[in-house]
């Protein structure tokens, strides 16, 4: 196998200067490929980071039709002990509470949504209490302090330390009603949390709604350790009769996207490949037909068409590990570049930007992963053999005496 290597590497240097075109043209589009699918690796990244871990999570379990209307009365049952199951299994979860009412501050009000969570374990499980634009999350013992979205503050035209109303529905039909400080104003993390989202210290959310400890959501984040399917199912059988939904089925149409992206990249994939496929062909044919004699003595000498056939694709399979060699060689150091600097797409957007409700971040960084240098290297390896079958089979179906009178 070594010496055919060999002459395939002294036949393409025959002609260096189509050899170092072909080289320059089939490298550079491995090396904006490897680009590209960290970019597209980095964009992927950050929606499902963005998605999951900041508050969704990957699982979240409910009482049947919560989702429906969130009422404060569709709790679960026994969440004590979903969550001694989970923490066995060694699945990070956090339990909380929800319930509609009025926040005020001097001439301005606006409807929320009053979140009451466990600030520790939020800490622990999810990113939420590292997103705080301005002041602090809560704290972990309850001191009236209360967290809200970013354009609910702008709304209510509050700044960190202001006293705000709170006017609620409690559970037991009673008006609840309270005076809080705002501890934290939230980054923008989504368009429904920047709205709505007045988060509590679960103690203090209990006095308020007079809930009695009710829970409505318990929220499973693994950090991706977990397949997803299968997390879904253990979310089951740790909640027997409760609603299971996964991060895709909460977020459809991040979900679709993310698809239509992942699509997007073998599309771009397939058009870069099928150009290099053509580079390759029209040099290998060059160097078939100019070689026609050549194949014309060997087939003469005893060469099978086999044989050529496989000096044809070595040469081709040579030329394409030049190309990637060269192509890993810019690409990587390009996508490192992305990965550290990457590009600041703020210009083409003013302001806070969310793409299908989820934040998306205005510098879009790649993620550079073996698998996107290797799917690019491996797949132009494949595409140059292929694109040497057809000029191989013209070199191997050669008439031996025809092909060695032709000049």
């Amino acid at each position: 196998m070594n010496h055919i290597l060999c002459i395939a590497w002294r036949n393409l240097w025959r002609n260096p200067r189509r050899t170092l075109i072909t080289v320059v043209a089939i490298g550079l589009n491995v090396a904006v490929l490897i680009a590209s699918y960290g970019l597209m690796e980095g964009i992927l990244e950050h929606f499902l980071s963005s998605a999951t871990n900041i508050v969704v999570g990957e699982v979240q379990i409910h009482s049947p039709k919560f989702l429906v209307d969130r009422s404060v009365y569709r709790d679960l049952e026994a969440p004590d002990d979903i969550l001694s199951r989970l923490k066995r299994w060694n699945l990070p979860a956090v339990a909380r509470s929800y319930g509609f009412g009025l926040v005020a501050h001097g001439t301005k009000s606006a409807g929320a949504l009053f979140w009451g969570v466990d600030p520790v374990a939020e800490r622990s499980v999810f990113d939420l209490a590292g997103n705080v634009l301005e002041g602090s999350f809560l704290s972990p013992v309850p001191q009236g302090g209360i967290v809200l979205g970013k354009k609910l503050a702008r709304t209510l035209n509050v700044s960190v330390g202001d006293e705000i109303i709170v006017v609620v529905q409690a559970a037991d039909g009673s008006l609840g009603n309270e005076l809080y400080h705002v501890r934290g104003i939230l980054k923008n993390v989504g368009d429904r949390i920047d709205r709505e989202a007045a988060i509590l210290h679960r103690e203090d959310f209990k006095t308020l709604f007079v809930s009695g400890g009710r829970i409505h959501e318990i929220a499973v984040n693994t950090r991706g350790k977990v397949p997803l399917e299968r997390l879904k199912e253990m979310a089951a059988r740790a909640a027997p009769g409760a609603e299971i939904k996964t991060w895709r089925d909460l977020l459809p149409s991040l979900s679709d996207m993310m698809n239509f992206f992942d699509a997007s990249m073998w599309l771009m994939g397939m058009i870069f490949f099928i150009a290099a496929a053509l580079g390759v062909m029209n040099t290998m044919l060059m160097s078939t037909f100019e070689r026609i004699r050549e194949f014309g003595i060997l087939k003469a000498l005893g060469a099978t068409p086999w044989r050529i056939l496989l000096d044809v694709a070595a040469e081709a399979w040579v030329l394409g590990l030049i190309s990637t060699l060269a192509g890993i060689l810019i690409g990587l150091p390009l996508t490192y570049y992305l990965q550290v600097a990457g590009l600041d797409l703020s210009m083409f957007a003013s302001g806070d930007v969310s793409v299908a409700g989820v934040a998306l971040d205005p510098i879009w960084r790649a993620a550079l992963a073996p698998k996107t240098v290797a799917v690019p290297v491996v797949v132009m390896w494949v595409v140059c053999l292929l694109a040497s079958l057809y000029p191989a089979a013209i070199a191997a179906r050669l008439d031996p005496v025809k092909a060695m009178v032709r000049t």
